[in-house]
């Protein structure tokens, strides 16, 4: 019986590889005029993904790549090692917030278990508490299944909002709980995203909260992501009647523009004001301040605080002054103080100056004074307190490459941080400024890792063709020999100002132990070198982004770590721009490309619900269309050129890059290639852009990803047992 199973599955393969050869997608080309530019978009009928005939296309492909990477001996390797790490914590924490009052709501999820669930405890006590079950919402019929992605307690903890999502979608429902009685308020809010639109802001006197709504309901639409709104919700109102406390028709004055975000920000019980932020992926946003009085007796007298050209962010109020980050006439920042009721940001005291090779990264302002973190290249962190005018250094537990703080309040002493960096699991401590001491605080269990006890990390930088310095991190065995011929994956972002902070990534460390080298190149669009850095891979100079990329590559060839028949590389998102355009301007270089929910055809960016113009360019403007045309990686595919194996993922729920991008890419890619090359799309027909998922889902993604780089950098135990070849 096994062996007609085999056979039957083996059969089923086959036709699905010869399938593979002929079933390339339907080209219905269309022809758009760009300042006297005609381009051609050969696939631009696969932007229907109401066209049962694109999705069945989608659907067929998506079998296929299935059928291919079922072929892996150890498909399934990364998923199950996850598991069984899972098991030797026993429970995983998130989302912790502390209340003032010193109760403790977060995420937990029992390492048999498949999402996350409510609890609660007060610090001291200890005594831990299950407040809500999302398997509970809606009843949680069998074909759908919900997830917890972000929690807001009030004030005193006796209510907290929570954002359930339904599994793969972005936007979410929010139920209101009541701690001591365990109940759900009757009342719900539904379509928003507070865990990716700055979440939930309580009033002082917890009798409702603030959140940003979308003016459609319609995640598809164009318009979803603009004319949004920051509203005000009222416990016990009917959801339908929010009040529009700041907007574009709320404050016509203020001049919102249609694709800003305008927020609240979060504030303290002590503050007098709130502040408003246009959001508007900027690195420096325009900001605004009213009285919290004018605010809640409907009155619209916000007044400008800060221009973007003060270059000031991260505004923390503190008495009557203002705290914040400053890059005004600055290469990297500086911590900076200024009046709130008549500011000047760009003549402020100066509290800690700027530091060479140093970027504060954050602080927090605690009743001891303020705290902050700084990085250098974004992996090397330090702490420091500012008390009284002195600026002190606290040496760390064990150096970290991340550091993150946590704490109650300026009245408050208390300060939390947390230290990871890629070879060192996250511990958590409470810091005791009066004897200088680290307090361990862990949630979870410290857990001992043997199997990674002779792997490092290690931080360098590459010279760029124009002589800048990459940083550069690299993870290996200890043990490792140069001659050439370890299997290397490099992973790149470089878009928005984001920093990949380093973190203890076990599937990075199961790659290594398994003899590959892990590569994170920190190239230009990203943040590690403070402004500079973003504005070094943006609109115009985004091409240094991808040639980083090309010649961390060339470096780590010519230094024998890898060659060019065994290396990868893997962007996911905006960083599907650097490895597309990498892939497409140096295709001789790598032996294979993963581009996770990519975003590969920016010319149609502005087409789609989350076209960033400000961040990438408009086609609307000639040197806007330039740019975007340049790190389109569609279009720089040349029919007859040799191309590496490629794995090309895309989520049908996503909202961020539409799942049309990477398909339009792999279908093109499919018709031009010249190679004998793998090309494999693989669509998640119940998923998004990668979270609000389960997390064996997540695990099962990844895993993924890491065995088909392995199979095609040629590892012997990923070797198909069947030719996959088209």
């Amino acid at each position: 019986m096994k062996r007609l199973i085999f056979i039957i599955i083996s059969k089923f393969c086959i036709l699905n590889i010869s399938a593979q050869k002929i079933n390339k997608a339907v080209s219905k080309p269309t022809t758009d005029l760009y300042f006297d530019t005609k381009i051609v978009d050969e696939y631009r009928n696969l932007e229907d993904l109401e066209n049962p005939q694109t999705i069945n296309w989608m659907k067929s492909q998506t079998a296929y790549a299935n059928s291919v990477l079922n072929l892996i001996p150890k498909r399934n390797y990364y998923i199950e090692k996850r598991l069984e790490f899972d098991k030797r914590r026993g429970y995983s924490v998130s989302e912790l917030k502390i209340t003032n009052n010193d109760k403790y709501f977060y995420l937990k999820r029992n390492a048999n278990e498949k999402i996350a669930k409510l609890y609660y405890r007060e610090r001291d006590s200890g005594k831990e508490e299950l407040l809500y079950d999302p398997a509970n919402y809606k009843n949680s019929e069998a074909d759908h299944e919900f997830i917890i992605n972000y929690i807001s307690p009030s004030w005193d903890g006796s209510k907290i909002a929570v954002s359930i999502v339904e599994k793969g979608v972005e936007l979410s429902d929010v139920i209101i709980i009541d701690v001591k009685k365990k109940q759900v308020y009757p009342e719900f809010i539904a379509n928003t995203a507070p865990a990716t639109l700055d979440g939930i802001k309580w009033l002082d006197d917890n009798s409702g909260f603030f959140y940003v709504a979308f003016s459609t309901i319609d995640p598809k639409s164009i318009n979803f992501y603009k004319n949004t709104k920051t509203v005000l919700y009222k416990l016990g109102t009917d959801p339908k009647k929010i009040i529009d406390v700041f907007s574009a028709k709320n404050n016509p004055d203020l001049k919102i523009t249609e694709d800003q975000f305008p927020m609240i920000l979060g504030s303290n019980i002590e503050d007098q004001y709130y502040k408003g932020m246009l959001v508007d992926y900027q690195s420096f946003r325009k900001t605004f301040i009213i009285s919290k009085k004018d605010l809640l007796a409907g009155k619209k007298n916000w007044k400008p605080f800060s221009e973007s050209n003060d270059k000031a962010k991260n505004l923390d109020f503190w008495n009557d002054k203002v705290i914040f980050q400053s890059s005004y006439n600055s290469s990297l920042n500086k911590l900076c103080k200024t009046s709130i009721d008549h500011p000047d940001f760009k003549n402020a005291e100066v509290l800690i100056p700027e530091r060479e090779d140093e970027i504060i990264k954050g602080y927090k302002i605690t009743k001891d004074g303020i705290y902050y973190t700084t990085t250098k290249n974004g992996v090397e962190a330090k702490l420091y307190l500012y008390r009284s005018g002195k600026d002190i250094p606290i040496p760390l537990p064990f150096p970290s490459g991340n550091i993150d703080l946590e704490s109650k309040g300026q009245s408050y002493p208390d300060i939390w941080v947390t230290c990871s960096g890629w070879a060192n699991d996250e511990q958590r401590f409470r810091y005791d400024a009066k004897t200088s001491t680290f307090i361990p605080e862990n949630l979870v269990p410290i857990v001992e890792y043997p199997e990674f006890k002779d792997i490092i990390a290690k931080e360098i930088t590459v010279k760029a063709r124009d002589g800048e310095e990459i940083p550069l991190s690299l993870i290996y065995n200890k043990n490792l020999v140069k001659n050439g011929t370890s299997p290397l994956l490099m992973e790149a972002y470089g878009s928005y100002g984001i920093v990949d902070s380093p973190a203890f990534a076990k599937s990075y460390l199961l790659w290594v132990n398994q003899g590959g080298v892990m590569a994170i190149a920190h190239v230009r669009g990203g943040g590690e070198k403070g402004e500079k850095w973003r504005l070094g891979g943006y609109k115009e100079t985004k091409p240094n982004t991808w040639r980083d990329l090309i010649d961390c590559s060339e470096y780590l060839i010519e230094e024998k770590y890898t060659s060019k028949e065994k290396i990868a590389i893997w962007g996911g998102s905006a960083g599907g721009i650097a490895v597309g355009r990498a892939m497409t301007e140096r295709p001789d270089l790598f032996k294979a490309v993963i581009a996770e929910v990519g975003s590969l055809n920016m010319l149609r960016e502005e087409v789609t619900s989350n076209g960033q113009p400000q961040e990438f360019g408009s086609v609307k403007d000639p040197k806007g269309f330039k740019d975007l045309l340049e790190m389109d990686a569609y279009h720089h595919i040349k029919k007859g050129v040799k191309y590496p194996a490629t794995l090309i993922t895309a989520g049908i729920n996503d909202q961020r890059v539409s799942p049309w991008m990477p398909t339009k890419f792999a279908a093109k890619l499919m018709a031009d290639d010249a190679s004998d090359n793998d090309i494999l799309l693989k669509i998640d027909f119940e998923g998004g852009h990668g979270a609000n998922i389960p997390v064996a889902q997540q695990y099962a993604g990844i895993g993924d990803i890491f065995a088909f780089a392995f199979w095609q950098l040629g590892h012997p135990d990923y070797q198909p047992k069947e030719n996959t070849k088209k």
